[in-house]
């Protein structure tokens, strides 16, 4: 399946993965990211076989612009990152709530048939249930926490694309990722993290690792490759006005991520616990039975992409902002 289309925020750690894989299965592509957070180095080896617009995703005359004549925008534009939650969440939403709208409306406008947006595991926060499947309550538990102004985001992304987009696309879907990671995928995130401070132990021959709460709380990492393929699965065999997860459902102790993190790097790290971040979430695994029956099947283990990963960010470290070496 090829056609012309639109990735946002192609300069992402996601978006990026996207377009690449796009390009090399014959996708005429453009790109859509200001690269204030993306790096368009992320894809410099199809960077010749893509159209860049650097423009800003809630800039709605830009957006039409750029994706006249597609016959799908992938919309993955966000302001991602833990750490951007609590710091930014003003940004966080503004380029959430007025990205998704500019986006909705562009494709309107100018007649893109489909239209295929990325969601957050973050819309549950707590979950009732543990595999969480689709169906299961979309939850903002707290509206002055900073950190649920990305599930909150997220949540109003679905509500714009479902609703405004209802009666003027042939196929509109939503998927919610779980939990990705792998090589390149920049420095806010909890694997990244992890690595450099398990380098920075490995350095200075010390094996203390200081970790919020006990290390007790799980989730279920996959893998970037992983989750790009099942964005395309899905939109190829999956149906109109349908919300997907795509992750992984292989569950692990933050505890265990540490041990692992060390064994790939052939250390034994002391975890010392230390008080947990309000608004954490004590389990996260999605139940991916839905992508599994349209063909979807995830291929790498945990152990193997984290390997992959650190070995990324073993050969990278020098660009690494110098707090995350700490």
């Amino acid at each position: 399946m090829t056609g012309k289309c639109t990735v946002t925020g192609g300069g992402g750690f996601i978006g990026a993965y996207l377009v690449r894989r796009l390009v090399h299965d014959g996708w005429d592509v453009t790109v859509v990211d200001n690269m204030v957070r993306g790096d368009a180095s992320r894809f410099a080896d199809v960077a010749d076989s893509v159209r860049l617009h650097s423009c800003d995703v809630r800039d709605g005359e830009a957006v039409a612009e750029a994706i006249r004549g597609n016959d799908v925008v992938f919309h993955l534009a966000a302001i991602n990152g833990t750490e951007n939650f609590y710091k930014r969440p003003e940004l966080v939403l503004d380029v959430g709530l007025r990205g998704a709208l500019a986006v909705v409306e562009a494709c309107r406008d100018t007649g893109v048939p489909d239209l295929v947006v990325a969601s957050s595991a973050e819309v549950y926060q707590t979950p009732a249930t543990v595999p969480t499947d689709e169906n299961v309550a979309l939850m903002l538990p707290d509206s002055l926490n900073p950190r649920y102004s990305y599930g909150g985001s997220k949540i109003v992304s679905e509500l714009i694309a479902f609703n405004y987009a209802q009666d003027h696309f042939r196929k509109v879907q939503v998927f919610r990722p779980h939990n990705v990671y792998g090589p390149d995928m920049g420095w806010k995130h909890v694997v990244p993290q992890f690595i450099l401070r398990a380098l920075a132990c490995e350095e200075r021959g010390s094996r203390t690792f200081s970790i919020q709460g006990d290390g007790s709380e799980t989730r279920a990492f996959a893998y970037v490759e992983d989750v790009v393929g099942g964005i395309l699965t899905m939109y190829a065999r999956g149906d109109h006005r349908q919300v997907y997860h795509i992750g992984n459902d292989e569950e692990v102790s933050i505890r265990r991520l540490v041990e692992l993190t060390g064994e790939t790097i052939g250390i034994a790290l002391d975890i010392e616990p230390g008080p947990e971040a309000a608004g954490g979430t004590p389990r996260r695994c999605p139940d991916i039975s839905k992508m599994r029956a349209i063909g979807y099947d995830p291929q790498i283990a945990l152990a193997e992409g984290l390997a992959r990963t650190t070995d990324w960010y073993r050969d990278n470290r020098n660009i690494a902002p110098a707090n995350e070496l700490m």
